[in-house]
Parts: structure tokens; sequence; C-alpha cells
């Protein structure tokens, strides 16, 4: 079975509001799950997870939600609720490549790139973004190479290129898609001096039906990168993804042994599904 693999957002105390206003704001969503650490919710199919991680990490625009709306009408409206306390980063307008687009930061800081323009065959509301800045200035090519070749049914859908006249970027990727496991991803990079790169803000949770699963993701996601504790990790590129079993889920939601399952992954980094389940 392929899992689709989704975004876990980081907040401070703030998971549950968050997930909250977000259902309130897309059309056809609704939360999913709820505890005191975690809020999971859905939209049109797509599975978002709200992590209350304390305050040790801050969104930032590196890795942002490429939205689809489906007229003028939604656009406007989706606009107007993510501004409230929220601060646009490229303001909501007719664009050379967009009839309506607009880049804004939500009041939490999550990164939204909204546009009513539907990709060629692809039936997404949400892309995952990805802007390589920085040292990453340059990488995004290899970073879509890379993982195109761990993650089964995947693919480089297209890449656009800065012209010759965009000086050091020139050649480099100004916006490519991707698909993982089916799913679309965006790759962007830029030269200019931004002060953010990936943090564990974002991370994308790749849930595996076994342990060879999970051994060939983290073998592979981490070369270059580090590994982090529960199942986190980091690429090479500074992007942060947790491996996790499918199983979990089912395992947290017995009362009778979820501490048992918490104080046993609390000592792995890579999980091991048989440890879990014998807890």
């Amino acid at each position: 079975m392929i899992h689709p693999i989704y975004p876990c957002l980081w907040f401070d105390g703030k998971a549950k509001e968050a997930a909250d206003f977000y259902v309130s704001i897309f059309p056809n969503s609704k939360i999913t799950s709820e505890n005191p650490m975690v809020t999971a919710f859905e939209s049109v199919g797509q599975k978002f997870m709200c992590l209350n991680g304390g305050p040790g990490f801050h969104f930032n625009p590196s890795i942002s939600f490429y939205t689809i709306m489906e007229s003028t009408e939604e656009i406007e409206l989706v606009w107007e609720k993510l501004s409230e306390g929220g601060s646009a980063l490229m303001p909501l307008d007719q664009y050379p490549w967009s009839a309506r687009y607009g880049w804004i930061q939500d009041r939490f800081g999550v990164s939204w790139q909204l546009t009513v323009d539907k990709p060629e065959g692809v039936s997404q509301k949400f892309i995952p973004a990805l802007m390589f800045t920085g040292s990453n200035f340059g990488k995004a090519e290899k970073a879509i190479e890379q993982y195109t070749s761990i993650f089964e049914n995947s693919a480089l859908r297209f890449a656009s290129r800065y012209g010759e006249d965009q000086g050091d970027q020139a050649g480099k990727i100004n916006h490519a898609q991707f698909t993982l496991n089916g799913q679309v991803f965006a790759a962007m990079e830029s030269s200019m001096p931004h002060a953010f790169t990936f943090n564990e803000a974002v991370s994308l949770v790749v849930e595996c039906d076994n342990q060879d699963e999970i051994d060939h993701f983290w073998s592979e996601l981490s070369k270059g990168g580090s590994e982090g504790q529960c199942g986190w990790l980091k690429d090479e590129f500074g992007v942060s993804w947790q491996i996790v079993p499918a199983i979990l889920g089912q395992l947290m939601s017995d009362p009778q042994r979820s501490q048992r399952v918490v104080e046993a992954f609390m000592k792995m980094k890579k999980f091991d599904i048989e440890t879990l389940v014998k807890a």
C-alpha cells in the first residue's frame, strides 16, 4: 500500500487553534483526530498534522503550500482570511505566470501560495513547495533527482529555468514540479539574500507498512544529513522527514498500551516496529 506523504506543522501550543483555523478557511475540510500533542485535519482528502512541539522552531517560507483555488471568488475569500494577522510576501494580483496569484504568511507563520491556475493533470489542492536558498542555492535539481530515486512512482514533471539575463540565477530552477509516490511537489531556488532555510517547523511524514520500508527511507534520506529522535531525520539539504510506522496511530489509540508505546519510541532514533508492537 502506498501511503500519502503529508506535512507536519510545528506549533508552540497552538496546534488545535491552527487546525480549527485552516478547517474554517479551506472548503471540504475537517478535524480527523486530536489529542494534547497532535491535531490532524484533512482538506479535500489531503492530510495535515499540527504538532505541539514547543518553542524550538519557527515557520519560514522555505516550505510553503502551493494552493489551487477553484475560482476568483474563492481565492479572494481565502486570501482575506489568511491576511488576518498575516503578511503578504507577494500581493494578490495578476502575474505573467498566473491570472490570479498571491503568496502569504498567515498569523501562525505558515506560508501559502494561492493561485487560480490549475496545473494540467494535477488533482491536488495543496502542493508542498521547497525553496532552495543560501548554501542550498543551485541544489534543487540534485534534490529532485535524489528524492525521485528514493520513492516509487516518482518522476520530474517539468522544470522551468531562469533566463540568461538573470545573473547568477541563470539556468537555475525558478519552478519545477515532480512526483513522489504519485504526489506532486514543487521546487524553486533563489540566490537572493533570504534569511531562512529549511528547519523542523515543517517536516514531511512518510508512513511505512513494514520494517523494510522504514529501513529503506531512513537509510536513503539520512545520507549526508543527520538522524534525530523518534523517527525524525534531516536529509543533506536540511529538509526534515519523519519515517514512521503506519500502525503507530493504532497503537497510540489503545489506552492500555499507548504509554508503553511512547516510552518505547522515545528511546529510538529509527523506529523499530517489532519493539513497538511488543510494548
